[in-house]
């Protein structure tokens, strides 16, 4: 007979919160969502990794690209670049993120002295930069002899023959700095010479670095952005249980700074045979693993090494695995279950393993509800699918924009190895769908909205912390009839026009 867990299966949707006192203390500017990313020793100390926003990005074709990856960190948060491509194609991608923030940028636009103007427009177009070093042999780190930007030519006057070293601003009326230079003394220069890029070269005159004036300015205005040490933004990756062996190094040669085992079933030794060799061969890169729904799966994958560990099966907007194979559960059940085991296995152990909370979003307040109910962070696909960074395309469907979103269990995505079972290399049937989202415009435009919702609901509830949100906030089931009475209702609605 089959083990029967005697427990309704719950969604967000079920609860609501009960307030909490609002003290002067709660007020939106002094609520930090800092959140642990990946395990640490609890007692004292910090998580090597956390996140300024608890929010990251799923692991799919429709949701993760570079562009979405730069916007979000940027913002707080991470991507996880998708595994379902080549394993060059994902390293290229993770490579973009890493070159795009640096403070000292390695450049990826160079030509030599005898380029020609139609080189310099091909470049322009292929990395979408400005801004190109001229050395002696082509390469980023050649002898600097001069530099370009669009103001050294006119397309409409110049001949798409003439050479670079005609039209480029040469070496001898640059201004420099020399390696070794802090970033904080290089971007004085910047601004004392009124320079939109700082080239830093050695003592031959080698090119090192480009550090640019926007980049200051692009910090500034995003107080959040979520960098490392080196000052590049944070990315992570997905990996999956077959290829692991090639694709992982090289995406640590390309720079990433987390991977995560994408999978629809976290409770199987294939799982835990990945998470080992991680651990034999690359001990002091952190890896996630998932999805799992209970404490046992939780168990396992805590045992194998996890990192931090995803929950959820069937949650997602465009997941069908409950339709489809009956498995599943309702994902506040799952999370409630889960956290409970999390804090037991800090007890026994002394080791805190951060919990991702995958799928079952419906309602901005929901995320709330899930960081309540246990979560360190979330991993979100439909909501970062809508906005202008998200890699699909923007239609015009009927008088609405939407933009393309679909599973990686679709067919589209043919991402057999996410829901592989020991088998043939194929996807027998479908556990995801193809779909529209409709179109939301910017991240950041509506990530702040979002995060202000977010910090409201936790004033109201006493807490300025996701620590004493979890600690303090009261949680309450609630009826169907109830939840019809939390809209609009008995009225008639005016137009939206």
């Amino acid at each position: 007979m089959a083990i029967y867990i005697d427990h309704v299966s719950r969604t967000f949707g079920e609860y609501l919160f009960i307030p909490g006192l609002t003290t002067k203390q709660c007020t939106p500017l002094n609520v930090s969502l800092k959140t642990p990313l990946v395990k640490y020793k609890s007692a004292g100390k910090r998580s090597d990794l956390e996140l300024n926003i608890p929010f990251v990005s799923a692991i799919m074709q429709s949701v993760s690209g570079p562009e979405l990856a730069i916007e979000l960190a940027r913002n707080g948060g991470l991507s996880f670049i998708f595994a379902s491509q080549a394993i060059d194609a994902q390293a290229e991608m993770v490579r973009k993120v890493k070159k795009f923030k640096a403070g000292f940028v390695v450049s990826d636009s160079n030509l030599k002295p005898d380029s020609t103007l139609k080189d310099v427009l091909d470049l322009v177009n292929i990395t979408g930069h400005s801004t190109i070093g001229v050395t002696h042999d082509g390469t980023p780190n050649g002898r600097l002899l001069g530099l370009i930007t669009d103001r050294d030519f006119r397309t409409d006057r110049d001949d798409p023959k003439k050479k670079v070293e005609e039209f480029m601003t040469p070496f001898k009326s640059l201004i420099t700095g020399n390696l070794g230079i802090t970033l904080t003394d290089a971007n004085q220069i910047i601004w004392d010479n009124k320079l939109n890029t700082l080239p830093i070269i050695d003592s031959d005159n080698n090119l090192v670095y480009f550090v640019f004036r926007k980049d200051y300015d692009s910090h500034r205005e995003n107080p959040n952005e979520l960098s490392g040490k080196d000052k590049t933004l944070l990315v992570g990756a997905g990996i999956n249980t077959r290829d692991y062996r090639e694709r992982i190094p090289a995406l640590v040669d390309a720079g990433v700074d987390v991977l995560c085992i994408d999978s629809s079933d976290g409770y199987s030794e294939w799982q835990k045979e990945t998470l080992l060799w991680v651990k034999k061969n690359y001990a002091n890169l952190p890896v996630g693993a998932g999805n799992i729904v209970d404490k046992e799966g939780f168990d396992f994958l805590a045992d194998a090494g996890a990192d931090f560990i995803k929950i959820g099966i069937g949650g997602g907007s465009i997941c069908i695995t409950r339709e489809q194979k009956g498995i599943g559960r309702g994902q506040a059940t799952s999370l409630i279950d889960v956290a409970k085991a999390r804090n037991e296995y800090l007890e026994k152990t002394g080791y805190y393993i951060p919990i991702c909370s995958d799928g079952g979003l419906v309602h901005d307040y929901h995320m709330v509800l899930a960081l309540a109910m246990g979560a360190d962070f979330l991993m979100m696909g439909r909501y970062f699918a809508r906005f202008d960074e998200s890699p699909t395309k923007k239609l015009r469907i009927g008088n609405n924009y939407v933009k393309e979103y679909w599973g990686e269990g679709s067919n589209r995505a043919q991402n057999w190895q996410r829901y592989d079972s020991g088998g043939a290399e194929t996807l027998k049937f479908e556990e995801g769908v193809d779909s529209y989202v409709p179109y939301a415009g910017k991240l950041k435009d509506n990530l702040d909205i979002t995060l202000s919702k977010i910090k409201s609901t936790m004033c109201s509830c006493g807490a300025v912390t996701i620590d004493e949100l979890q600690r303090n906030a009261k949680i309450t089931l609630v009826s169907s009839t109830s939840i019809v009475e939390g809209g609009a209702h008995d009225v008639i609605l005016k137009e939206q026009g």
